[in-house]
């Protein structure tokens, strides 16, 4: 078993943020930490991100996956069934369709539960993942949120 645990992060919303995750071995005292900071971007898409990599950070295949996020948006999406539903009807005008796509390969390519934690609860992983996700929107080695700055600058068209 491999517990993931994840938060985003965004100062503003849109704004700079970032993810923070860190995955831990269940029979093994073994963890590793990664974040990330992006220009400009959203909170639900970083609550998502940090899902998403951390699942694709797993080398072997299949493994049993307990992700721990204090977010509802991307919980309740899976476990509601929603984005299953999204996806029969190809995400025609769901946010963040580019990540949700991305999630539902490596979701199926692992045995996935989720555990919803209150954030800011002093829960000491979700704690730790915060603070990574802070100090990632909060640095200097910014990426951009390609996808999302190219849906900003669509949208700004119209």
């Amino acid at each position: 078993m491999v517990y993931l645990y994840t938060d985003g992060s965004s100062l503003g919303n849109p704004g700079p943020g970032g993810y923070g995750l860190r995955l831990e071995e269940a029979d093994r005292n073994h963890v590793k930490e990664f974040s990330q900071g992006f220009l400009r971007t959203t909170n639900n898409r970083m609550e998502l991100l940090a899902v998403i990599v951390g699942l694709e950070l797993l080398k072997k295949q299949p493994l049993e996956v307990m992700i721990y996020s204090d977010s509802k948006y991307v919980i309740d999406s899976v476990e509601k069934k929603w984005v299953f539903g999204w996806e029969k009807k190809k995400f025609k005008d769901k946010k963040n369709s580019d990540l949700w796509k991305r999630f539902l390969i490596i979701y199926r390519k692992h045995i996935v539960a989720f555990h919803w934690v209150k954030g800011h609860n002093q829960h000491p992983q979700n704690e730790r993942c915060d603070q990574l996700a802070v100090t990632a929107a909060n640095g200097k080695n910014l990426i951009p949120d390609v996808v999302y700055e190219q849906l900003e600058k669509d949208k700004s068209k119209d």
